[in-house]
């Protein structure tokens, strides 16, 4: 039998895309979505194998119940993918209250109320795999997005403490990290905050110019994450890094340059 997958985000994106992926080579999918009607395509093309579930990731009891129902009809959960998820743009400043806790509830609580729900099932079958999709955005920030990067750098945070509380158990956790896909996250997925008129010449000057990769790309990519005996803690998707590695070079070159403070510190 092949393996049995738990897809938030399901309807676009890397969540459609991945839910072909393993569907295709046999695997079964939970998939999920906030409007069901745009599974369709999924149960239509690959029958039983699917089950189409409507999901709001930050109703947790709603994810609760999702999850036993895949258990129920499947009767084990291999992977679990937190994929579900938006882009906010917006300077610090111009991020109401709101917006960022409608940020935070979705791209981080509802990957922390799927991980939970997915635990107990994971231990108790000794073996699992939670993928987090935090994207490029979980290591490194661009301006105007400061409330999109706080969400994914806080899944990246508390998933690696993860991964070492449940190795004994046979789960593996992935933090997947793509960069920039055609996968309409800009044009559909993203909002937005009223700009703040003393900003727009750091709007203006920041705007992001991206060069997209093809979301199908990706799926031999995650296959063999999933399948691999000792999958990584993190997985970059694209062309990311070079950037990546500068950044950090960088990083490290600080905290050299200011050791001497740092230990002086110490006491």
């Amino acid at each position: 039998m092949g393996k049995t997958w738990f897809i938030t985000g399901t309807s676009r994106g890397f969540g459609r895309e991945w839910a072909h992926a393993a569907l295709e080579r046999g695997d079964r999918v939970a998939a999920t979505a906030r409007d069901v009607d745009r599974l369709a395509e999924l149960a239509d093309r690959y029958g039983d194998a699917v089950l189409p579930i409507a999901l709001d990731v930050t109703d947790r009891e709603a994810v609760r119940d999702a999850v036993a129902r895949a258990r129920d009809r499947f009767g084990r959960l291999d992977i679990a993918v937190n994929n579900a998820g938006y882009g906010h743009f917006g300077m610090a400043e111009e991020v109401t209250e709101d917006e960022l806790r409608a940020q935070m509830e979705t791209n981080f609580f509802g990957a922390v109320w799927v991980t939970q729900a997915v635990l107990p099932v994971m231990r108790a079958q000794r073996g699992g795999h939670i993928l987090q999709v935090t994207s490029e955005g979980g290591v490194r920030a661009f301006p105007g997005i400061g409330a999109y990067h706080a969400s994914k750098w806080a899944l990246e945070g508390l998933s690696e403490s993860l991964a070492q509380e449940v190795a004994a158990f046979g789960v593996h956790v992935t933090n997947v990290e793509p960069g920039p896909y055609a996968t309409d996250w800009l044009e559909r997925g993203a909002r937005h905050s009223a700009p703040h008129p003393g900003y727009a010449e750091v709007h203006e000057a920041t705007r992001p110019e991206f060069v997209v990769g093809d979301p199908r790309a990706t799926r031999e990519a995650i296959l063999k994450v999933v399948d691999a005996p000792r999958p990584p803690l993190r997985v970059l998707l694209g062309r990311s890094f070079p950037d990546i590695a500068e950044l950090y070079e960088e990083r490290l070159r600080t905290w050299r340059e200011w050791q001497t403070v740092s230990v002086a510190a110490f006491g």
